[in-house]
């Protein structure tokens, strides 16, 4: 019943701007925009309780607190309403319940996996994260200048918005990053999220402002509990004469990684960054008023 009472809800959202835009007399541009964003909301296919990811190895108890998106669903957010480059393989997406991807305060999770192996974490405990923060702060910097010189704007990483945090009972591991992208006043949150498996590594990674850093982390614990691995792809099912041990550990899940040309393991940064139109606007604000937030 509450998932029909909050589809109806949404669905009454959409419609009331759609309908206050044409007393309003907005563009036919924007009229266009909220009647593709109507469309689009209704095409969402929004799932609770136990949803097996497409590719087998993990399952999610998504509550009633959130709702997840399909892989060709979570596409439609991050390309078409969020202006992301299209990423192969994806696995899905998770929305707080009662919030849509076009409103201006929207945050998310996307889902992925990484399938290079057994992540040893008998390191875990050895890793000084305070040392790690300033070779990445350097790697941050020099890709910058060279970003700078290829017209795109800088980055700064200002350093942790949450130091790393690795629970071995659980085998799941969790950092935030804040960013700073050229002169925006506001800075990116990047929250990271890691749950280690036998063959390979779930990533979740929040879409968020640095605003919201209290928020995501008041609903940590319930994103935390939704995503474990499947059996017969649990961390502690490891076997060292079948699986194949990943060339990383926990502090390059932090750092970032990719393999580079000459096969050595560099530190690399990934941003995911939300902009766009939102046009769910307060009761109170004029209809058809857009916010476009800047591309990173």
């Amino acid at each position: 019943m509450r998932n029909i009472i909050l589809y109806i809800y949404c669905l009454l959202c959409v419609t009331a701007q759609v309908a206050v835009a044409e007393e309003t007399k907005l563009t036919p541009e924007q009229e266009k925009n909220l009647i593709w964003a109507k469309n689009l909301w209704q095409s969402l296919d929004r799932q609770h309780g136990e949803i097996k990811l497409p590719n087998g190895v993990a399952t999610l108890k998504v509550p009633e607190q959130f709702y997840y998106l399909n892989p060709v669903d979570a596409e439609k957010v991050l390309v078409e309403v969020w202006h992301n480059p299209p990423t192969p393989k994806r696995l899905g997406m998770l929305f707080p319940a009662g919030s849509t991807p076009f409103d201006e305060a929207a945050w998310a999770v996307t889902i992925d996996y990484e399938e290079d192996g057994y992540v040893a974490d008998k390191d875990a405990d050895q890793i000084d994260y305070k040392e790690l923060l300033s070779q990445m702060q350097e790697d941050t910097s020099a890709a910058s200048k060279e970003r700078v010189k290829q017209g795109y704007e800088s980055i700064e990483l200002v350093g942790w918005a949450a130091n790393p945090f690795y629970d071995k009972k659980s085998n799941k591991l969790h950092w935030a990053k804040e960013i700073k992208f050229g002169d925006q006043k506001l800075n990116t949150l990047n929250y990271s999220i890691r749950v280690l498996g036998r063959k390979g590594v779930l990533v979740l990674n929040f879409i968020a402002g640095i605003d919201q850093l209290k928020l995501i982390e008041a609903r940590l614990n319930e994103v935390l509990a939704i995503a474990e691995f499947n059996d017969g792809f649990k961390y502690d099912e490891f076997n060292p004469s079948l699986d194949k041990v990943a060339a990383y550990g926990i502090g390059a899940l932090v750092a970032g990684k990719v393999i580079a040309k000459t096969g050595i393991l560099i530190t690399l940064l990934l941003f995911l960054k939300k902009f766009g139109i939102f046009i769910l606007v307060g009761a109170t604000a004029l209809a058809g008023k857009f916010f476009r937030r800047n591309k990173s």
